[in-house]
């Protein structure tokens, strides 16, 4: 039975969950969703406690609002809606606890992305210090565009799927990444020149 749960679309896995309540069916979905929440998380908020939190809670929140989802929409949609809504009241606190600074140097909170292809060291190094200056750039641009920047370039979601997401219109989401990326270009002009 296992296998036949793992062959199963995400949205035939919500329903197998809600129907039956079939705990597997739960763990498959936290398995495939996990790591693409905390990227995604990761980026938004630029904590890993607070990203690790964020997910967590998201999943939480699945399995306790399991029958909440509607079928008409896709799972993906919702739960990223969910770890969205949650990452925004986090940057909501922050704001009101106090002023941080989002530029800082603590070297825990960069992620350490592997790459499984040899590469010199100096490509090397050179890719890890790009990476960090693209994510804390990231960090600096307003969290109005920087939550489409991400759901459309890092996570790879068409504009109709944003906009379920945030409750935009989908002009809004193209007219807000847009400006996302142009904060964005403009923060990591000096990487980029030719």
């Amino acid at each position: 039975m296992n296998k036949t749960l793992t062959e199963l679309k995400d949205e035939e896995l919500i329903k197998e969950f809600q129907d039956n309540n079939t705990i597997q069916a739960y763990e498959i979905l936290v398995k495939r969703y996990k790591d693409p929440l905390m990227n995604f998380v990761y980026r938004f908020v630029g904590d890993r406690d607070a990203c690790t939190d964020i997910v967590q809670e998201t999943m939480i929140k699945f399995f306790l609002n399991k029958d909440s989802y509607r079928s008409f929409a896709k799972f993906s949609t919702w739960i990223y809606t969910i770890a969205g809504n949650l990452a925004k009241n986090e940057l909501k606190r922050r704001r009101r606890r106090t002023i941080f600074s989002i530029s800082g140097n603590d070297d825990d909170k960069t992620p350490q992305i592997e790459d499984k292809m040899f590469h010199s060291p100096e490509k090397i190094a050179d890719g890890t210090i790009r990476n960090e200056i693209i994510e804390r750039a990231l960090l600096k641009v307003k969290p109005v565009y920087r939550e489409v920047v991400i759901l459309r370039d890092i996570q790879d979601l068409s504009y109709e799927e944003i906009a379920e997401i945030t409750g935009l219109a989908t002009g809004t989401v193209k007219s807000r990444i847009n400006r996302g990326r142009a904060q964005l270009q403009k923060l990591l002009k000096h990487i980029y020149k030719d």
